[in-house]
């Protein structure tokens, strides 16, 4: 059992003296008001019931000042020996610490240095702090203990609270603004039968009560088109998602994204909608579509975005015509040929389409910094998506691409059943040589589209890595409230 400091000590001595006088963990408090809410009261308003946890104590002869903060404000409370009574008094400055919880009722003034004040008139304990804050209330330094102890980053860390706020306002826009567009809020299984989705790895697991082998979901993509061929033509969901791949900055394994799909819709039509979806979320956040992410300036509020071909600008860092070519070997060997790179770089890289996009990322991704808008993609990069009328080998798709990351990905959909079984096929083939993020054949999914589905376009974006752009915080982890850590030893 670990050994308590001195400090913890003492307040559990503390505590022991609050059970005499009271329950240190009461059922309820009343609040008439929040402390952002208290903070804009005329002087003079009484009977005013707020409560919060202590964060900073001044404890005087007869008269102390204490600060409380919730997760939206702070305020200052003004507690003095003639109005409290010398017990009261007595126990307020010999038992109660910063960390604790008290509830306090009284009246709100002014102090003559400008700050919102309540005068207290009577104060319930609401809960015991048996560990102390971190010293001098500077918040977590240890960056790993800031993801370990969320709870105490929160207490401490404005800026943490700003992020979380943030996030937390944002669920309220999306439901806000897609059920305003006319979408609907579906769930679909996290637990599948059926990799599918996107190309990623998994998690395992396996069913007892059915004997079971499933797969954690990597996207909620064939639930929702399946959603649609229902008869729901626009549908999204906010989905907890799980890929069983490498850690850095901007990936965790489990992440949440956002997918909507719309009927009769083209990838254009998916264009217009997302980035007026931004900019109208930029100003509901932060009150502008013009950002600073890690010393870049982003401007979302340009009524045109640039653009890039993908096609036409790997053709040209390529040199050749990449599309013509149909197996790995292959493209290495002209990959390596063309002075590129060599074949160290691409030994992990065992698929067309773990090839192709290997080169897009080191040279063309790593140089975009402003928003824009990728398009025209291989076919063989996606194989849910609807192929262009005019050439098969391409596929109707476009990504948002911002400080060299992807922000959202989305396409017109591939809904011909004909299509989409080969399109799978040709996911087993390359599974056969060795990629092991390829799709399986969803046999449900095709099935489902044998029952006919309409035009579709659909999109999908991350929500951790769009809050790290929008609050210009350098790791995922500083917006995901509690990322999985490894044990401490």
């Amino acid at each position: 059992m670990r050994k308590l400091t001195e400090q913890e000590q003492v307040r559990r001595e503390k505590l022991e003296e609050i059970k005499k006088k009271c329950n240190p963990y009461p059922e309820k408090y009343e609040k008439t008001h929040t402390l952002k809410e208290a903070r804009n009261l005329i002087d003079g308003t009484l009977e005013v019931r707020i409560a919060g946890r202590i964060i900073f104590m001044r404890k005087m002869g007869k008269l102390s000042f204490i600060r409380i903060r919730d997760l939206e404000g702070d305020m200052q409370l003004e507690f003095k020996v003639d109005l409290l009574g010398e017990e009261n008094y007595d126990f307020f400055k010999k038992q109660i610490d910063t960390g604790d919880f008290i509830g306090a009722r009284g009246e709100i003034f002014t102090t003559g240095t400008g700050e919102k004040t309540l005068r207290v008139q009577e104060f319930t304990f609401l809960g015991k702090a048996l560990r102390p804050l971190p010293e001098k209330f500077h918040g977590l330094a240890d960056i790993e203990m800031k993801y370990r102890q969320r709870y105490v980053d929160l207490i401490t860390n404005e800026e943490s609270r700003r992020v979380f706020l943030g996030r937390s306002k944002f669920y309220a826009f999306l439901h806000k603004f897609l059920g305003e567009n006319g979408f609907l809020q579906v769930e679909t299984p996290i637990l599948q039968t059926a990799v599918c989705g996107a190309s990623a790895k998994p998690f395992y697991t396996h069913h007892n009560a059915l004997d079971l082998d499933c797969n954690l979901r990597i996207a909620p993509e064939t639930y929702l088109k399946q959603c649609i061929a229902a008869g729901f033509d626009r549908v999204y969901e906010v989905a907890k998602c799980f890929r069983n791949e490498g850690m850095d900055s901007e990936h965790l394994q489990e992440f949440t994204q956002v997918e909507w799909y719309a009927s009769y819709w083209n990838y254009e039509d998916n264009i217009k909608f997302y980035t007026k979806f931004i900019r109208e979320l930029l100003l509901e956040l932060v009150g502008t579509t013009t950002i600073t992410y890690q010393g870049s300036t982003l401007d979302f509020g340009c009524e045109e975005w640039n653009r890039i071909d993908y096609c036409a600008k790997m053709q040209e860092v390529f040199g050749f015509d990449f599309l013509e070519i149909e197996e790995p070997d292959v493209l290495k060997e002209k990959i390596v040929a063309s002075g590129l790179f060599c074949y160290e770089d691409l030994e992990d890289y065992k698929s067309l389409s773990q090839i192709i996009d290997f080169v897009y990322k080191k040279k063309i991704r790593e140089n975009i910094i402003e928003p824009t808008i990728i398009y025209n993609y291989p076919s063989v990069l996606i194989p849910l998506a609807r192929r262009n009328d005019l050439d098969a080998r391409r596929i109707d798709v476009f990504q948002i691409v911002a400080m060299q990351t992807e922000l959202c990905k989305a396409y017109s959909e591939l809904v011909n059943p004909f299509e989409q079984r080969k399109t799978f096929e040709d996911q087993l083939k390359a599974k056969e040589q060795g990629d092991d993020e390829t799709m399986d054949m969803d046999e449900n999914f095709l099935l489902a589209m044998e029952q006919g589905m309409p035009p579709i376009s659909g999109l999908g974006f991350g929500i951790d890595r769009l809050m790290m752009l929008i609050y210009d915080v350098p790791s995922v982890r500083d917006v995901v409230l509690f990322p999985l850590m490894k044990p401490e030893e």
